[in-house]
């Protein structure tokens, strides 16, 4: 679990990327304009901030050349021009998403990153089970649970977006990648078999007319 700075100044958009971060487990905090996120970096520690570039009171340019440096940056921003880009990344900014973006697709930068930077998570328990990501294994109650590797990959995808409702297609795309030509139906059979081998009937969630969810906060 991370914590991680939103700078955004448009509220929805804001609130938008903080609810979903919180979701998958993140601890966050939020600025609305450039002098606020670094009043908060002055005072909390951060493994990673998302800045928009357009931001007020200075852009977020500005503050990535005002953060300390060990803090990674992704900026997050409507500036699509390969000269902004080439700005951010010039500026050692360790990504650059432009709007209107996937939630989905944020969420795998800042994993991507998070990891780069040591700051992702190694293993992850839910339900009885640990899943360890380095050695890409599975334990129920202790024992380790062999899982081939594309069933690892859709337990993976789960984990990394948990609590997220996620389309067959999603699921494909996520663990078996872009250009999978198969038939959507593979999805629920690597899922009952996720549910029987590692016990997770309760956890892993039908989403009616849609997927599945790996839930993780119990009755809710």
């Amino acid at each position: 679990m991370a914590k991680i700075l939103i700078a955004e100044d448009e509220r929805p958009i804001n609130d938008l990327i903080c609810r979903n971060l919180a979701l998958v487990g993140h601890r966050t905090a939020q600025a609305f304009d450039g002098p606020q996120a670094l009043a908060l970096t002055e005072h909390e520690t951060f493994d990673l901030a998302l800045l928009d570039v357009m931001l007020p009171g200075c852009s977020g340019f500005e503050v990535k050349q005002q953060l300390p440096a060990a803090l990674p940056v992704i900026f997050v921003t409507a500036r699509s021009g390969l000269s902004s880009r080439l700005e951010g990344l010039g500026l050692g900014a360790d990504d650059y998403i432009v709007k209107p973006f996937e939630i989905l697709e944020l969420l795998a930068r800042v994993e991507a990153v998070l990891r780069r930077t040591g700051a992702g998570d190694a293993s992850f328990s839910v339900g009885g089970c640990r899943v360890e990501f380095g050695t890409r294994r599975a334990y129920r109650a202790g024992r380790e649970v062999p899982l081939t590797p594309q069933e690892f990959a859709l337990l993976e995808a789960l984990v990394r977006n948990r609590n997220l409702a996620l389309s067959r297609d999603q699921l494909l795309e996520l663990a078996w990648g872009y250009d999978y030509e198969g038939d959507a139906r593979t999805v629920d059979v690597h899922i009952q078999r996720l549910r029987k081998k590692l016990g997770l009937e309760k956890q892993i969630e039908t989403v009616y007319k849609l997927g599945y969810r790996l839930n993780t906060r119990g009755g809710v």
